[in-house]
């Protein structure tokens, strides 16, 4: 281990420091998560930690899910608008003077505003979870240092408290190892975690270009582009995760299955109009309305449509099906 803690230096010591309320909140959910579970009967070394990580990233995940599900409808409402917002685009297309622009960005915003809807609202969560993930790999990454008195105290993690984090094993393998320090046995097991965590991530991105795109959008060299970039992520984090701590790839990959959980979620609850997830749900919400109306004895949709198919019918016999052009008033001369 080197004498010094290098993310303590330089760019990312200044960004760390930014950063420290966040990285302190952290130290005391696990802090005092673990004096729980430790409370309920779990040694004070080895799984209690492990829990306590997993239970930061339930936390997290708590935390941004109601700004997921404001995300979810916003995007729909943004959806909706498509054609409104194409209109306005056509409108000033082709007009490069400062003052075309300018109409046109106030016209969107006053779209976007009687509407209740935000463009931006698809960041929100990422923004929310990438300082979160930098915290959790500074905090993590820092305990080894703290345990062996070559950093100060973080947060509630002082010496005693980072020495026994350091003593925990999870499948064998220290918390704090990675797969370059570690064993042959440990990098098994690492290597093991580092495959899953991507796996998680591919299935992720693949499930979500296979059911939760629309069809139209399913061609040309945007979609090959994003059918590259499903395997481009996973690869890279190949060669990142063989260097972390365990505990962050523990954390990784509760993260990475959190996330898949709620990507499914999201595309059987909110899926794309247009793409085959919606086209699922529009069949699972025609069942499911039928099942309801057989359940209070009422006529099915179907026998609905018939029913008002024949009323429409002898109406239509009834009144006979010559079409009676309106007669023009003449003009008084």
């Amino acid at each position: 281990m080197n004498q010094e803690f290098l993310l303590d230096n330089g760019f990312w010591g200044w960004m760390y420091r930014i950063l420290t309320p966040v990285e302190w909140l952290m130290t005391q959910i696990l802090f005092y998560f673990h004096k729980a579970v430790t409370f309920l009967g779990l040694p004070e070394v080895g799984a209690s930690w492990v829990l306590s990580i997993v239970f930061l990233v339930l936390v997290v995940h708590a935390c941004i899910l109601p700004i997921f599900v404001k995300q979810m409808l916003s995007m729909r409402k943004l959806q909706a608008l498509q054609p409104k917002i194409k209109k306005i685009q056509n409108k000033y297309k082709g007009k490069t003077d400062q003052a075309s622009r300018e109409a046109q960005s106030r016209e969107m915003m006053k779209l976007y505003q009687e509407n209740n809807a935000n463009p931006m609202g698809s960041c929100l969560p990422m923004l929310i979870q990438g300082p979160v993930f930098m915290c959790m790999f500074y905090v993590l990454s820092a305990i080894s240092y703290i345990a062996e008195g070559k950093r100060t105290s973080l947060g509630a993690f002082d010496q005693a408290t980072a020495k026994q984090f350091s003593e925990s094993y999870f499948f064998g393998v220290k918390i704090t190892s990675n797969f370059v320090s570690g064993t042959i046995s440990d990098k098994i097991v690492i290597g093991i975690f580092v495959f899953l965590m991507c796996a998680a991530m591919w299935f992720m991105q693949f499930n979500n270009m296979r059911k939760n795109l629309a069809r139209e959008t399913m061609e040309g060299p945007q979609y090959r582009v994003q059918q590259t970039m499903t395997w481009v992520f996973p690869i890279m984090y190949i060669f990142s995760g063989i260097t972390f701590p365990f505990a962050v790839l523990i954390y990784w990959l509760t993260n990475n299955i959190a996330n898949l959980l709620r990507s499914l979620w999201q595309i059987r609850t909110f899926p794309t109009p247009g793409s085959p997830a919606a086209e699922e749900k529009e069949k699972r919400d025609y069942a499911r309305e039928n099942d309801r109306r057989q359940k209070k004895g009422l006529p099915s949709l179907e026998e609905e449509e018939l029913a008002k198919a024949k009323e429409l019918n002898q109406q239509r016999e009834k009144e006979g099906f010559q079409r009676y052009q309106p007669s023009r008033k003449k003009r008084k001369k």
